[in-house]
C-alpha cells in the first residue's frame, strides 16, 4: 500500500501576494501570512519571506526583542544569522539551516547577520502555542542543513522535512498539539509531488522559485496558495513544468481565541496586558 498516494486532492481557495514591509532594525521583507489570515490558517500566525543582495536592506538585522506565547521557525536559504537569547541559547544559522525557538512564557532574543555583503534570504514562520503551553519554559534548537531529513521521490521532487513527516520520513521537529508539517520541496522540470494531509488541517503553499500547478491552477513565484478545506480531500498534488521551489506548510487548528500585540500572542487582552507589564518590568526574559 502506498501511503503517499492522494486520491482526492485539495484545490486552491485563493492566492495571496503578501505585503512589503520592514521589521527589526529596518530589514526589508514580505509579510505573506498577515494578521487577518490568522484564523483561516490557524495554528500559524505569520510567515515572512526575506531576500536581498543589498546589505543596506538586511545588515542591521533584528536586535534584542521579546516574544511570548508562540514558536518561531527560521529557515535560512542563503546567508548567516547569529541567534542569542535571554535563556542562554546561541546558534549560527547558515545556508539551509533551521532555528526553532519556543518563546513560551517569554524570551528576549536577537538575530544579527554575520556577513557584510552577498545574499541574505530565508523565511520566518510563527506557530501558535495552545493556551495550556503559552507559559511553558523557553526552548531552542538549531539544525544545520545536513542535519535535516531529506528524501528524493521517484517523481522528480527533493524534499527537506523540517517538521512533520513525508514519504515515510520523519522531520527534524514534531509537535503533538499543532501537528505542524513544514516541507521545502524542490522540483526538477516535469516533477510531481503528492502529500497526504488530514482533512481538518489548514494548509498553504508558498512558491519562492519558478511556478507550480495545483488542480490546474498556476501558483507563480512569490505567491501563497491557501488550500481549500474539503472533508473529502486527503492531500495535495503539486506539479511543476520547470524547475521550482516551494514551501508546503500545514497544521492542526487550535480553535482558540487569538490576542496579539506585536511580539506577544496570547488568548485574551488581559494576558497581553500582563505580558507588556512583565516586559517593562524586566521579568519577561528571566530564567526561572
Amino acid at each position: 500500500m502506498n501511503t503517499t498516494r492522494v486520491n482526492q486532492p485539495r484545490r486552491i481557495e485563493r492566492l495571496i501576494a503578501g505585503r512589503a514591509t520592514a521589521d527589526g532594525a529596518g530589514v526589508k521583507l514580505t509579510r505573506v501570512l498577515t494578521q487577518d489570515l490568522q484564523r483561516r490558517l490557524d495554528p500559524y500566525l505569520m510567515l515572512d519571506a526575506f531576500g536581498s543582495d543589498n546589505p543596506d536592506e538586511y545588515i542591521a538585522g533584528f536586535p534584542d526583542h521579546p516574544h511570548r506565547g508562540f514558536e518561531t521557525i527560521t529557515y535560512m536559504i542563503a546567508g548567516r544569522m547569529l541567534h542569542r537569547d535571554s535563556a542562554g541559547h546561541e546558534g549560527l544559522l547558515e545556508n539551509g539551516g533551521v532555528q526553532w525557538m519556543t518563546a513560551g512564557r517569554g524570551v528576549i532574543h536577537s538575530e544579527i547577520p554575520q556577513q557584510q555583503d552577498g545574499r541574505m534570504e530565508g523565511f520566518q514562520l510563527w506557530l501558535n502555542l495552545a493556551a495550556r503551553d503559552k507559559m511553558s519554559a523557553p526552548w531552542y534548537r538549531d539544525f544545520k542543513a545536513d542535519e535535516l531529513p531529506k528524501v528524493a521521490t521517484p517523481d522528480g521532487a527533493a524534499v527537506t522535512v523540517i517538521a512533520g513527516a513525508s514519504h515515510g520520513l520523519g522531520g527534524a521537529v514534531t509537535r503533538d498539539v499543532t501537528a505542524p508539517l513544514f516541507l521545502d520541496v524542490h522540483f526538477s522540470a516535469g516533477g510531481r509531488f503528492e502529500q497526504p494531509l488530514p482533512a481538518g488541517h489548514n494548509a498553504f503553499v508558498y512558491v519562492y522559485r519558478g511556478e507550480v500547478t495545483i488542480g490546474g491552477q498556476t501558483v507563480p513565484a512569490q505567491r501563497m496558495a491557501i488550500l481549500a478545506n474539503d472533508a473529502q480531500a486527503d492531500g495535495v498534488v503539486i506539479e511543476a513544468g520547470e524547475d521550482a521551489r516551494m514551501l508546503l506548510i500545514a497544521g492542526q487548528p487550535l480553535g482558540e481565541p487569538i490576542a496579539q500585540h506585536g511580539p506577544f500572542v496570547m488568548n485574551t487582552q488581559q494576558e497581553i496586558a500582563v505580558a507588556v507589564v512583565d516586559f517593562r518590568a524586566g521579568r519577561l526574559g528571566q530564567v526561572a
